[in-house]
């Protein structure tokens, strides 16, 4: 494949919005959880954030974020490796500074949502119920976080 070819495909992919995304974000709802998209006010633009009890979500691709990188990396050029281990380095600089400022974070793979989109959902479920937000307040997290999705800036919508 040529550059400009390579260069063509490659400019296709999307950084948000993504099937896996997509998929996550219905059993999410189906759940009846709102959350804020890829808000730019927290390191790594989060996929997912529930700003309330904390919690930010990333939908990482397989590929780009070197899943079991080990185990296929010298299969590589340089160029590609090095591309993908500065992906992995940025992805932990941003877990780190979300966890240093008291965010859980979760990551959920691509390969999780195609195998179950309810399991990762409920990976998803389980950090928010684990901030303990339920017992201090039962029904807030229901009622709150209900069937609405939240632009980063903008106001709240019904969905």
């Amino acid at each position: 494949m040529s550059p400009e070819t390579r260069s063509a495909v490659m400019a296709k992919i999307r950084g948000k919005d993504t099937g896996p995304e997509r998929a996550l974000a219905a059993a999410l709802l189906d759940r009846g959880l709102s959350w804020e998209n890829h808000s730019t006010d927290l390191p790594g633009r989060p996929d997912f954030v529930f700003r309330q009890v904390r919690v930010a979500v990333f939908v990482d691709g397989d590929f780009w974020h070197g899943f079991r990188f080990h185990l296929w990396r010298d299969k590589l050029s340089e160029s590609w490796e090095a591309k993908i281990e500065a992906n992995r380095r940025r992805d932990r600089r941003n877990r780190l500074a979300l966890r240093a400022a008291g965010w859980t974070v979760v990551r959920v793979w691509e390969h999780e949502i195609e195998h179950s989109r309810v399991r990762a959902s409920g990976k998803v479920a389980r950090a928010i119920e684990a901030t303990g937000l339920e017992q201090m307040q039962p029904g807030h997290l229901a009622s709150n976080l209900v069937a609405r999705q939240v632009e980063p800036g903008s106001q709240a919508r019904s969905t």
